[in-house]
């Protein structure tokens, strides 16, 4: 296996999620990834915004360099690990989109939809994301920029939801 970029993860999700993120725990495991696990830890009815954010403050404090997030389809992660400033979470389901979401975009959380891939699909999809690093070429920082001072405006209330 090729060395992996990341060292420490954390991980969450809601309770469709709740399988695929146990055995992602314990893939994890096996590849001596450190990993901070931030619930649900069984299927009673979660909400998925409360683990977005749990991981996504542990990116933020440096607690964990990046984060991957579980729930029935995964958009619902990434939507909600996406309102947070700071975090860069995409939906993949293939580990070409996960390894170029790192590598050109500086995507900190990845989010897999439990309801749709497989767990050796997702291992694969992990892998690569822990495998990439962020390189940032000028045409790739030049966007991540762009990205951060999308994020800069809405927080200086530059946009208005009507």
């Amino acid at each position: 296996m090729d060395a992996l970029a990341c060292q420490s993860i954390a991980i969450g999700g809601d309770h469709a999620g709740f399988l695929m993120k146990s055995e992602l725990a314990e893939y994890l495991s096996t590849i001596s990834v450190q990993f901070i696990d931030c619930g649900t830890h069984d299927v009673s009815p979660a909400d998925f915004p409360l683990y977005a954010e749990k991981v996504s403050e542990l990116i933020l404090a440096g607690k964990v360099e990046r984060g991957v997030l579980v729930c029935g389809s995964g958009v619902g992660v990434s939507v909600a690990a996406n309102k947070i400033p700071g975090i860069r979470a995409s939906l993949c389901h293939d580990s070409y989109s996960a390894r170029q979401g790192v590598e050109h975009d500086d995507m900190n959380v990845l989010c897999l939809g439990a309801r749709v891939i497989g767990p050796s699909l997702a291992f694969e999809v992990v892998k690569a994301f822990l495998q990439a690093k962020y390189t940032p070429q000028p045409r790739h920082q030049k966007r991540v920029d762009m990205i951060n001072a999308i994020e800069k405006k809405a927080l200086d209330g530059g946009y208005s939801a009507t």
